[in-house]
């Protein structure tokens, strides 16, 4: 099979992901094979791939917003069938005896592992994943939708249960990345006002279009007081304005797996009158699957691609399939790059062909 893969960390711009052909990797006891439909890329890949995260593995094939199809299964596997669509996402792996797994917060487990870290990821025709952790996929998404759910829509849903919104209640959104775009829909979709800092204008002019009440480009700009806030980008100088426009007995959440120092918090400025701030370590297996039951109930909300296109993959019948996965119920997976055969890059930055010696498509 072809599979992208990083064999030395390094910068994103000198393309450190090769192409190469590696035999198809066998399904263990109590796992499933998948043949990848396609895989976004996410910023965590990029903290991977650029040692912002402590190496573990080498070579590794990047890539844990993976959707296909089960073609294998390994001795054991009882829940999923030969042909079951289903996804992989970043948490694919925890002990399940530690007092953390015990207690219904396997995201903090002691002895986790990841995909595209600890073991091979979606950059590639075939992965594999154990079979409790890989998610079915509704029918209201084509494959392409349901992709950057699986970790941007994840860890987005995980962070605004930790912002403890209330109902109806005020929003404030810093950094306005593939999670934040599926956090505005659900956050409207609960009757809920939606105000996000955002440096590019084009992320401002898409916050704006998706809905939101006031978008700004500085934090000192917020023009209320919030009830419940998430930092996105991971830039910590954004906590302490954050925590300036909560209301009194509000909530910060900080979504990075990586954040830059914090400056200093001033007690009474920043977090007197019970003002909270919790950060987001991975998900659990009930947040994925919470996500992918609430986005397929709620209002759709079109979210274009960079170039103003809605995205599209290989082939007329593909494309008919992907219509005939869409109807009115659903909410929109984001896009923010082109999309390949095998990839799609979902709101990032960078060209894909930085990621590798070959254009993606080519398979």
């Amino acid at each position: 099979m072809k599979a992208m893969v990083l064999e030395q960390l390094a910068d994103i711009h000198t393309s450190p992901l090769k192409l190469v052909d590696r035999p198809v990797p066998e399904p263990g006891p109590g796992e499933v094979r998948i043949r990848v439909s396609c895989c976004a890329i996410c910023r965590t890949d990029l903290h991977v791939i650029e040692g912002d995260l402590p190496q573990y593995r080498l070579p590794i094939v990047p890539g844990h917003q993976v959707v296909g199809v089960v073609d294998q299964l390994g001795g054991g596997c009882q829940r999923l069938r030969v042909g079951d669509r289903v996804g992989i996402a970043w948490l694919r792996g925890t002990c399940g005896t530690c007092a953390f797994c015990s207690s219904g917060r396997e995201n903090l487990c002691d002895h986790p592992r990841f995909t595209g870290y600890h073991a091979d990821g979606g950059y590639a025709e075939a992965a594999v994943v154990p079979e409790e952790f890989a998610y079915r996929i509704p029918d209201a998404f084509s494959d392409v939708q349901a992709a950057p759910l699986l970790c941007a829509g994840i860890i987005g849903y995980r962070a605004l249960k930790r912002s403890e919104l209330p109902s109806g209640g005020k929003l404030a959104i810093y950094g306005f990345g593939s999670s934040a775009h599926v956090v505005i829909q659900i956050a409207l979709h609960r009757g809920c006002e939606v105000y996000v800092v955002t440096r590019g204008e084009k992320h401002r002019r898409l916050a704006e279009e998706m809905g939101a009440v006031w978008v700004g480009e500085r934090a000192s700009d917020m023009p209320v007081r919030v009830d419940s806030a998430i930092i996105f980008a991971p830039a910590g100088e954004l906590v302490p304005p954050a925590l300036e426009s909560l209301r009194k007995g509000g909530t910060l959440a900080l979504a990075g797996i990586y954040m830059t120092d914090v400056p200093g918090l001033e007690y009474e400025k920043h977090l007197f009158y019970e003002r909270n701030v919790h950060s987001v370590t991975a998900n659990t297996r009930q947040d994925g699957r919470e996500l992918l039951e609430e986005a397929a109930h709620s209002a759709p909300r079109d979210t274009l691609s960079a170039s103003g296109r809605q995205p599209s993959v290989a082939g007329p019948e593909e494309r008919q399939n992907q219509r005939d996965r869409r109807p009115d119920h659903r909410l929109t997976a984001p896009h923010a790059g082109p999309v390949t055969r095998r990839f799609t890059c979902a709101a990032f930055p960078k060209s894909l062909r930085a990621w590798g010696t070959a254009p993606l498509g080519a398979y």
